[in-house]
């Protein structure tokens, strides 16, 4: 009995001691769900401002107010083809990426850098993606020695209206590219058009299993980004509320007509609704659970300018909710843009209540 028991123990300490090992498909899983929730840093993809690599709109403070509102991880979209084209020293761009990676690091927030506003399109990948599989080159070798479960690459931002074939061979390359340096790092992915929920849906698992599949969501479009614009004529219409309300619903604006928007104006009684967008965002989920593989809401957001207080926090509080029904880990875009959460500069008083109970801030009443 005596040597039972003591067999019972030594193996309950070697247990302990050595622990199962994930396979990688396990580690991607695992490291996904330690990215929620998170928020994007809009600042070196700014490509509009002449003067961007000259300011540091994001300080220490920052990171502190970031820490204290809950949010675990941050991501940083990066311009390097802006940069590159414009013939900025590489080192000009790391010297801010290392002090937002030091910053994370006091905080104990992940890091994500993505690859943002990159040329890729069907006329140029062949000449465009050993560009891009460069840059990587150089980032994967300067940031090898981080800490794979803090530092994630997202290799390509919202491959834009490129045929899906031609986006998944120059995402495999890519790929294939950072792991010949870095078997370890757990990279992110997404779909062509814009990181579209439909794409994605339509996509196959690329043959590596350390990635994690992004998606951006910012569906029905004509209320997050109402009045954007860089958009065009489209999302013309402002003051669109959320959910839909047929005594508020403003009326169609002119140069709305004869565009993709005015479709989705008159569709906005059934997509203007939390269903609807738990719905959608069930196409993801279901895409991910067919292949097994772990999937990331990598945006998530609403334009500031002409929405209130009140929908935007309705908004953002509907897909929150659904993301974590569903287990997908979500970050919001953005921190300190026109995307921002904030009423003014980033400060918990600028926080509305409504929008304190929307983020599930500790604070709210």
């Amino acid at each position: 009995m005596l040597i039972i028991i003591l067999i019972i123990i030594t193996h309950g300490s070697i247990a302990k001691n050595n622990p199962t090992r994930l396979n990688e498909r396990q580690v991607a899983f695992k490291r996904a769900k330690s990215l929620d929730n998170g928020v994007s840093l809009s600042w070196l993809e700014q490509t509009w401002n002449k003067d961007v690599l000259g300011i540091k709109p994001i300080k220490k403070s920052d990171f502190e107010l970031i820490k204290k509102l809950g949010f675990k991880s941050v991501r940083l979209p990066v311009a390097f083809a802006y940069f590159r084209a414009n013939n900025v020293p590489v080192e000009k761009v790391f010297t801010h990426i290392d002090e937002v990676l030091k910053q994370c690091t006091v905080y104990g927030l992940k890091l994500i850098i993505d690859y943002h506003y990159g040329n890729l399109n069907d006329t140029n990948y062949l000449t465009e993606t050993p560009k891009i599989i460069n840059q990587w080159m150089i980032l994967t070798k300067r940031y090898i020695r981080e800490n794979p479960e803090k530092v994630f690459f997202e290799i390509y931002n919202e491959p834009g209206r490129i045929n899906p074939k031609v986006w998944k061979d120059a995402a495999y390359n890519i790929v294939t590219a950072i792991r010949k340096v870095d078997k370890k790092r757990t990279l992110i992915v997404g779909a062509s058009n814009f990181n579209s929920i439909y794409e994605l849906s339509r996509m196959e698992r690329l043959a590596d299993e350390n990635i994690i599949y992004t998606f951006h969501f910012y569906e029905p479009f004509m209320f997050t980004h109402q009045g954007a614009d860089w958009v065009g004529n489209q999302v013309a219409t402002t003051g669109v509320p959320f959910p839909y309300n047929a005594q508020t619903y403003p009326a169609i604006n002119p140069k709305v007509i004869g565009t993709w928007g005015e479709t989705n104006y008159y569709q906005y009684k059934n997509d203007g609704n939390e269903q609807s967008v738990h719905d959608k965002l069930l196409i993801v989920k279901n895409w991910g659970a067919r292949y097994g593989v772990p999937i990331l809401c990598g945006e998530y957001g609403v334009y500031n300018k002409y929405t209130d207080d009140d929908n935007r926090c309705r908004y953002i509080k509907a897909v929150r909710k659904n993301l974590k029904e569903m287990g997908i880990p979500g970050i919001m875009w953005d921190y300190n843009s026109g995307f921002s959460i904030f009423n003014g500069p980033p400060a918990v008083g600028n926080l509305s209540n409504c929008m304190k109970q929307a983020i599930d801030y500790t604070g709210a009443k």
